[in-house]
């Protein structure tokens, strides 16, 4: 398994851990998942997030 970099939601920093070292709060890709016109799955991810983004 290849190592990939990793942000922790709380205090923006980045590591290579599944939780921050520094205050212990679970890390998440940084990226933005690749686009596909194709996506069957988009229009539920989008709502995901949104219900995310208000809690």
């Amino acid at each position: 398994m290849g190592y990939k970099i990793r942000k922790c939601k709380q205090c923006s920093r980045y590591t290579l851990e599944e939780s921050c070292p520094y205050c212990g709060d679970k890390t998440v890709n940084p990226c933005p998942a690749r686009f596909s016109p194709a996506d069957r799955y988009g229009k539920y991810r989008r709502q995901n997030k949104q219900t995310e983004d208000t809690v």
